[in-house]
């Protein structure tokens, strides 16, 4: 079936002032202004109240914390206290059946956004909770939504020095062991997959260099990407030179992980010359604004980063950081903070959109997402400029950043409707807010 998206108020992409045609899931031919298919279509889409841009991608991310949003145990610190007050929660109460329902919900929460691919940095594994990247698998077939399952560990906890409880580390056999059962069951390669791998120690604080050097020895066995937290906050600049005498970034050359492979989250730590190496490695960095505001972690370099040669995507990271799963929020914030670091003339909410869509599906290792051009998957979100807020809005693209959108019409994934009138096709969204957050309530009993 050819489907004419036809005559949008405005969207991402040049040369598609008319909308464009997909095909098979794919994105066969943009129409121009004033011209017609090329080939007959055998349906149309009335995009006439819609502004559509490419699916934005989501880079970092930590489905399980939807569980503890705005834990009252966790608010008003920095990173590692944060991470002190929830990790004792999280040991005791990540059991499979809250995490499926932690997973599903941002995963809803993130397409409802205008979402269609994302990776979660999953690294807690409890007793009970190893089969944590099957149920993520189950869970983003079920939603619709593109997934790199980002197979995350920890394997250094307080009995080493590290900063995570005994309780939800494994030793590095296991993790292995398990890496490569996820990525030989799920790491598809082939154009508009749903599913990838990628590998990702969680932290220079919670992991043994020895994982970092066997986990790049499987990245390139299985051809995948690497991930991990890299230069978040000053207190991992100081816990590195205390413990490997020398900061995050030679840390990570060490350990053989400067390439086109990795990409970290956040990256806001990163002096000049780290900077330039990082980029000459065409090492991605996802920038994460709104976590990095909550956790006052600082201010992530984007525009020296990208013109040194790094992808800079964006995350709305872990849902106890950020507090939700709203990747088009986060486009504003992104263009909100780096603003403030740089200026109002430089940063443009274009720039927002590269980084959410082109940027991250870089970061992914990924040339057949996050854009709307001929050939890339027919991934798009559709807004509506219908509320209060677009009122008065001239630059309905600029509108969609700077007014504050934060849910989309509808959203299409590999040519097939995700979202309609604003909710998502087969999941009961009452049911799922219910369940949850009966989930979610044991997480507060139990202080």
């Amino acid at each position: 079936m050819r489907m004419w998206i036809k005559d949008p108020i405005a969207i991402l992409a040049e040369g598609a002032e008319r909308g464009v045609v997909v095909e098979d899931g794919v994105i066969v031919e943009l129409v121009a202004s004033g011209k017609e298919p090329m080939l007959p279509v055998d349906r149309s889409f009335d995009a006439s109240r819609h502004v559509i841009i490419p699916g934005l991608v989501n880079t970092h991310h930590h489905f399980f914390q939807t569980l503890t949003r705005a834990h009252p145990q966790a608010i008003n610190k920095e990173l590692f206290p944060w991470l002190n007050a929830l990790y004792p929660i999280w040991a005791r109460n990540v059991t499979p059946e809250n995490f499926r329902l932690g997973t599903r919900l941002a995963l809803t929460e993130l397409l409802m956004s205008g979402c269609t691919a994302a990776s979660d940095h999953h690294y807690l594994y409890p007793a009970g909770l190893e089969s944590a990247m099957d149920i993520q698998a189950e869970e983003a077939m079920r939603v619709g939504v593109r997934m790199t399952l980002t197979r995350g560990s920890m394997n250094l906890s307080q009995k080493d020095g590290g900063l995570p409880p005994d309780a939800v580390v494994q030793d590095e056999d296991t993790i292995l062991a398990d890496c490569e059962r996820v990525l030989s069951r799920y790491h598809d390669r082939s154009k508009g997959a749903m599913l990838q791998v990628a590998l990702a120690p969680c932290a220079p604080f919670t992991v043994t260099k020895r994982l970092m050097r066997d986990s790049v020895t499987l990245a390139e066995k299985y051809d995948c990407r690497l991930h991990t937290h890299l230069g978040e906050t000053l207190d991992e600049d100081a816990y590195c030179l205390e413990h490997f005498k020398c900061r995050p970034v030679d840390y990570l050359e060490e350990c053989g992980w400067l390439n086109e492979r990795v990409w970290l989250a956040h990256g806001i730590h990163f002096n000049d010359d780290e900077v330039r190496r990082l980029g000459h490695a065409c090492v991605g960095v996802c920038h994460c604004p709104t976590s990095n505001m909550v956790l006052a972690s600082g201010q992530c370099r984007t525009r020296e980063l990208e013109a040194a040669g790094s992808p800079v995507g964006l995350g709305v990271d872990g849902s106890a950081s950020n507090d939700n799963s709203n990747l088009i929020e986060s486009v504003r914030h992104a263009l909100m903070i780096n603003r403030l670091t740089y200026d109002a003339a430089s940063v443009t909410h274009f720039d927002a959109f590269r980084w959410a869509t082109e940027g991250s599906a870089r970061c992914l290792g990924r040339d057949d997402i996050g854009a709307i051009k001929v050939g890339r998957m027919a991934d798009m979100a559709f807004y509506t400029l219908d509320e209060l807020r677009f009122s008065g809005a001239g630059d309905p693209i600029a509108a969609l950043v700077l007014c504050g959108a934060h849910a989309a019409d509808r959203v299409m994934v590999g040519g097939d409707w995700k979202v309609e009138d604003g909710l998502p096709t087969g999941i009961d969204v009452a049911s799922l807010r219910h369940e949850h957050g009966q989930a979610a309530r044991r997480f507060l009993e139990s202080l």
